[in-house]
């Protein structure tokens, strides 16, 4: 059995040697060196792996395990030039896998397929973009194109992508926050004002207690260990929830610190709650339920009474709602025994601050936006937000998804945003509401979209319900994708189809006036610069500003009174405009030069909360109750420690002890005999969720350390269990969290896609 509690402790010298045996394989020993010395170094570049923050002091080995895979995935040595696509065509591509294509290297230079071709073939940029602008300029409806991004797109790149959409005239601006945080951002606007979190790594440093929920920073954000063990050893205590009994959040062995390496790391969880798959609610309510009897038995020793007075509403209706919730229910949804949750509650009760983090395990469920202000209504009962050492922290997995929405990465833009955008730029932007992810699949699916533009991303395979998606982006007249290694995502297309490669984010930026650097917003709202250090993989590479400037410029032609190409000349003109525009840019270019950036303001981190009330706001929500049926169980998605997002880089799965082979699923070991099966065996998997049947074939049997009636696969090679209608309320992110399943023996192949 996988236990995911047994071995050795989570890092340790396991992660510096698969780190360096990555680096050198596929960069060699200078560009690994040239790479990994610079990264998140204030004079280097941002690790696009993820948005945890960089200390102030720095030491000259600042990166994880995993930002040393995304460095080598960029610093390959390997190429897909004209050569390559010349020997695959696309129907030979499509039958290869996730991993074959990502690790065929780098796109060597712009490529085009022609309607009618199974080859792509070169082409020169300026043909490109002469090409793409015909097949948009006879677009009849702006609103038939859509502009997706991904997170890694800098702030510069992310500003004139909006630009340009908005010139066009649409705000169909999906974006890969729609498919993970979107709720986080949701709901916490809704309580506190702020769609982003509240606190900073110096409220690390003062924090009595860390509660870490549906999250597993040591597969996702590694880096995120050096401030928990700091926490750790000055007594803060840690709760962990998680329905996965994940190595790393029991024990963890950070590189950098010899001595823990050899005395078997650092004990992380001093109370570890295994909440049922999609118990999330349940768990947070009992919490608080413990908290509010303890009010009652101690007045007002417990409760910030003037804090609840002066800054919050709707405490009174959240308090009834509680107390009339039996403890029988709490229970029973959340999984959790009594005594685990009055030993959370203990620990929360005896701390004066309290930060709360989460991640993906909790904004992918229908109830979604309720795990998120569960959250903050336990920490409004003790006030514990906008102080020092205390608040919310949803951690991003992706290293600029929160600056892309800061620079207007949104279907629904704010009114202010918009005009000012105007008036920096002499036009009036599109007001009405644009497509989403979940809307631009539905849109590309029933034929009303002729054009998909992609700044980064896997779309074809992040997003849910393949079969729809991929129906929807080949009725696309026009695929343009900006990348820097092929993906599924370019194979699947509409009848001409451009690939534009890009430059990393370690790699130089020469511009017209210079090297540039770009910026970054990371979980905690801090911009700060980035600058690559590499040279290019090849010659005809361009930046993501640049790209976009070029696109924006031949499409919009005379209908733009923007000088795209005098822009992109050097990036704190991009970075001008910005501060006219952005609320909190202000003054852009000279704060970003300070050491650190700067931090964007939010009212929440000094209790002024922006909601129409002026208050931060309890939220009501009934209890979740997912109905199962004899014989089904509840889904969750997961990722491996060797992939980030989409990009697999090794079938191994080392904290969880799988080698060679994703196509598993987890089960708890009496559901196994239950079921009458056998580990090792093969299963076909059925989901029943709103939106019909989906089916997965050949999943091989893991037993696991989680709860009953409960099961995990590996994003995302799950995803095709979700239909596309099937999302979140209020934020409409997939429910890759909360999948309705059933099993039979398997009729399909014995075999990793």
């Amino acid at each position: 059995m996988s236990s995911g509690s047994s071995g050795p402790p989570a890092g340790g010298l396991g992660a510096v040697t698969r780190a360096l045996r990555v680096a050198l394989h596929e960069a060699g020993a200078l560009g690994a060196w040239r790479g990994l010395s610079r990264m998140n170094q204030a004079d280097g570049f941002d690790c696009p792996g993820c948005a945890w923050p960089d200390p102030a002091r720095r030491s000259r080995i600042e990166f994880c395990e995993n930002g040393a895979k995304h460095v080598a995935h960029e610093a390959t040595r390997r190429r897909a030039d004209p050569d390559f696509f010349t020997r695959h065509p696309i129907p030979q591509l499509l039958v290869r896998s996730d991993r074959w294509l990502e690790a065929q290297g780098r796109i060597a230079q712009p490529m085009r397929r022609r309607p009618g071709s199974d080859h792509y073939e070169p082409v020169s940029w300026e043909a490109a973009f002469a090409r793409i602008a015909e097949r948009l300029q006879v677009v009849a409806d702006p609103d038939r194109v859509v502009f997706y991004t991904s997170g890694r797109a800098s702030n510069e790149a992310a500003f004139l992508w909006q630009l340009f959409a908005r010139q066009l005239g649409t705000n169909n601006l999906p974006d890969c926050s729609n498919l993970c945080h979107e709720s986080s951002g949701t709901a916490l606007k809704e309580s506190i004002g702020v769609g982003k979190g509240t606190v900073g790594l110096a409220d690390f440093a003062r924090a009595d207690a860390i509660f870490l929920i549906g999250q597993n920073p040591g597969s996702n954000h590694p880096r995120m260990f050096t401030t928990l063990i700091e926490a750790k050893r000055r007594g803060c205590r840690i709760v962990a929830v998680n329905p996965l009994r994940e190595r790393s959040l029991e024990r963890f062995a950070h590189p950098k610190d010899p001595i823990g390496v050899v005395t078997g790391g650092t004990s992380i969880a001093d109370c570890f709650l295994q909440v049922r798959v999609g118990g999330d609610v349940a768990l947070l309510q009992a919490v608080a339920k413990e908290v509010l009897e303890a009010a009652g038995r101690a007045g007002a020793r417990v409760l910030d009474h003037d804090f609840l007075e002066r800054h919050t509403e709707g405490f009174e209706d959240y308090r009834a709602a509680i107390e009339a919730t039996a403890w029988d229910d709490l229970l029973e949804q959340s999984g959790v025994s009594r005594d685990a949750i009055r030993e959370a509650a203990r620990i929360y009760l005896e701390s004066e601050r309290v930060i709360a983090c989460w991640c993906m395990g909790l904004t992918q469920h229908k109830h979604a936006v309720a795990n998120v202000q569960e959250i903050v209504n336990l920490l409004l009962l003790r006030g514990n937000l906008g102080v020092p050492g205390a608040g919310v922290c949803p951690v991003r997995g992706h290293s600029n998804v929160q600056g892309d929405r800061t620079m207007g990465v949104t279907p629904e833009p704010a009114t202010g945003f918009l005009e000012d955008l105007g008036r920096e730029f002499h036009f009036a932007p599109p007001t009405v509401p644009g497509l989403d992810s979940v809307g631009a699949i539905r849109a590309m699916a029933e034929g009303r979209v002729d054009a998909f533009l992609a700044l980064g991303g896997n779309f074809a395979v992040a997003t849910p319900d393949w079969e729809t998606t991929r129906a929807g982006l080949r009725r696309c007249g026009t695929s343009v994708q900006i990348a820097t290694t092929l993906n599924r995502s370019h194979l699947v297309t509409g009848e001409e189809a451009f690939l534009l490669p890009c430059l990393g984010r370690s790699e130089r930026d020469e511009q017209a006036c210079g090297p540039q650097t770009v910026s970054v917003e990371n979980s905690m709202s801090v911009v700060h610069p980035s600058r690559g250090s590499l040279p290019p993989a090849t010659s005809y590479l361009r930046s993501e500003p640049a790209i976009v400037a070029g696109l924006a410029r031949a499409v919009l032609a005379s209908r733009s009174t923007v000088a795209w190409d005098w822009l992109v000349e050097d990036y704190d003109r991009i970075r001008a405009s910005i501060a006219r525009v952005v609320p909190g840019c202000e003054d852009m270019n000279r704060r970003l030069r300070k050491p650190g950036g700067f931090v964007l303001p939010s009212g929440a981190r000094s209790r002024r909360f922006e909601t129409p009330s002026g208050r931060a706001r309890f939220h009501v929500h009934p209890l979740p109750r997912i109905p199962l049926e004899p014989g089904q169980l509840l889904l969750t998605t997961i990722r491996s420690h060797d992939q980030f997002n989409t990009t697999v880089y090794s079938s191994d799965d080392r904290y969880r002890g799988i080698s060679g082979d994703r196509r598993v699923l987890f089960l708890n070991p009496e559901d196994v005999a239950e079921a009458g099966l056998d580990a090792g065996a093969r299963v076909d998997v059925t989901s029943h969720l709103a939106g019909g049947r989906r089916h997965l074939a050949g999943l091989r049997i893991v037993p696991y350390d989680l709860p009953r009636r409960c099961a995990a696969a590996y994003f995302p090679e799950a995803n095709p269990l979700v239909p596309v209608d099937s999302f979140a309320d209020g934020s409409r992110t997939p429910t890759y969290k909360s999948i309705v399943i059933s099993l039979a023996p398997s009729a399909g192949p014995d075999r990793e896609d």
